[in-house]
């Protein structure tokens, strides 16, 4: 079975869906329009859909689909937090299958990605054929504190850099809600001399913990992408990523029919392998690979291999499942 990525391959149509009056989100398809129609969620929030991202599937065998959520990548406006909310990615969600007149598709998400895909699932379990998640994050604000504080166990000079680019009179006592206000006043403040490098900063972080080896591709210069993803990030988790705490674990039954396959970094320090591990004790049915060598990052060689597994597998157990 193939276990590395696919070669690369560009879409075949693209378009722009309009979001009432403010968002204008991007989307793009590849591979087979007749194929199993897979949708790929990415991380973040704000994190943007990737040429990479397209080569996790065989493009003989899916119709490959995918979109940039609110506010990042190639939708418009850039970094915009009004209505933009979960709910609101899982109504535009919803918008695009029937857009692209698909009735069920197989969800592929990792990170934020994997929260975006329990949600979407929970809230429209029959037009999921099924699940490859990915470097799990549940939305619990343990998460969220773990990810501004916790990391320090492992990453002490990444998280003392993290601080130390706040003023020291923003730092407080250094609690996961003293420098999430703190980041999250900075990154919100229209000037760009206050919110550019506060996103620097923050994406600095969270790239310098999420390989098992050094990251060779820490960003360099501050841009509208790193304040997308840094801005959107600090926007979800003041608003506790707009899900009640122990949701999507609550509300796992309404999925547990389809089938799942769950790839963790063993050493994933953003988002620990606990919750992979507690997700698949609520869903016994899903299958859980535990990578022994890897972080969080979805390009680690064994994330890599697993994910291109998870998929060469379900196109043979979901081709019987799509009409010709």
């Amino acid at each position: 079975m193939r276990t590395d990525l696919f070669p690369p391959i560009a879409p075949h149509r693209h378009g722009i869906l309009a979001r009432g009056d403010l968002h204008r989100v991007y989307w793009e398809e590849c591979g087979n329009p007749k194929g199993i129609p897979v949708l790929f969620l990415h991380g973040g929030p704000g994190a943007g859909a990737s040429p990479t991202h397209r080569r996790f599937f065989d493009p003989d065998a899916y119709r490959i689909i995918l979109f940039d959520q609110r506010g990042c990548g190639r939708s418009r406006p850039t970094a915009e937090l009004r209505e933009n909310s979960t709910q609101t990615l899982i109504d535009d969600i919803e918008a695009l299958r029937i857009e692209l007149g698909v009735d069920r598709w197989l969800v592929f998400g990792g990170s934020w990605g994997s929260t975006l895909a329990l949600a979407y699932g929970q809230a429209h379990p029959d037009h999921c054929l099924g699940f490859v998640l990915r470097g799990i994050f549940l939305g619990r604000r343990s998460e969220v504190d773990w990810f501004l504080t916790g990391i320090r166990q492992i990453f002490p000079d990444a998280w003392q850099d993290f601080v130390d680019a706040l003023p020291e009179a923003e730092q407080g006592q250094r609690t996961p809600q003293d420098l999430l206000t703190a980041y999250y006043r900075r990154l919100t403040d229209p000037n760009p001399a206050v919110h550019l490098p506060a996103a620097h900063a923050w994406s600095q972080f969270e790239t310098r913990a999420s390989t098992l080896l050094p990251a060779p591709d820490l960003p360099q210069e501050p841009n509208g992408a790193t304040l997308a993803i840094s801005r959107l990030e600090a926007h979800y988790f003041v608003n506790d990523l707009f899900l009640g705490d122990g949701q999507l674990l609550a509300q796992i039954g309404r999925i547990r029919r389809l089938p799942c396959t769950i790839v963790q970094g063993r050493y994933d320090t953003v988002c620990p392998a606990v919750s992979a591990y507690e997700l698949k004790q609520a869903w016994p049915e899903a299958e859980l690979v535990m990578v022994p060598d890897a972080g969080h990052a979805a390009l680690e060689p064994g994330i890599r291999a697993a994910l291109v597994r998870a998929t060469e597998r379900y196109k043979l157990e979901l081709a019987s499942l799509v009409a010709p």
